[in-house]
């Protein structure tokens, strides 16, 4: 039910982002989704990659400051309003502390990091709602 998101710290300069996605890159790790957050002076890239563990590992052997972190990635219709209910069904009993979203045809998904994800798998199965595996996040690009 959980998934390893790839979270970078990048210092707020020109050219970092690309740094960072071009050794992914040579090392055949395929970008899933991805979200940038800055502030004055750094910014956190939080990924899904198609091998977190070696993303980690490479981006650390560049000098980089990556960590690896649970996440819940979520499958809705990508229809108005799909995500909205889904949050409220969440939010009475979870706190989402951040999410960043993508459409993928048919469908969209969210990558959220949630305060207690066994209670948030919980809800979603009792509503049906359809959680992404490991395996199926790491190569969501790859299944047409």
């Amino acid at each position: 039910m959980l998934i390893k998101q790839l979270s970078v710290f990048l210092e707020n300069r020109q050219g970092s982002l690309c740094e960072a996605l071009e050794i992914l890159g040579r090392h055949d790790i395929d970008l899933i989704a991805l979200s940038l957050a800055d502030t004055t002076e750094y910014g956190i890239l939080r990924m899904i990659v198609s091998d977190p563990v070696e993303g980690q590992k490479v981006l650390r052997e560049q000098g980089l400051t990556a960590s690896l972190t649970d996440v819940i990635a979520i499958r809705v219709a990508h229809a108005t309003g799909s995500l909205s209910k889904v949050m409220r069904k969440l939010a009475d009993e979870v706190n989402v502390e951040y999410m960043y979203a993508f459409a993928n045809g048919e469908d969209a998904s969210a990558v959220m990091k949630i305060s207690d994800p066994v209670k948030a798998k919980e809800i979603l199965d009792q509503n049906n709602i359809k959680v992404w595996t490991a395996e199926e996040a790491y190569h969501l690009n790859q299944m047409k």
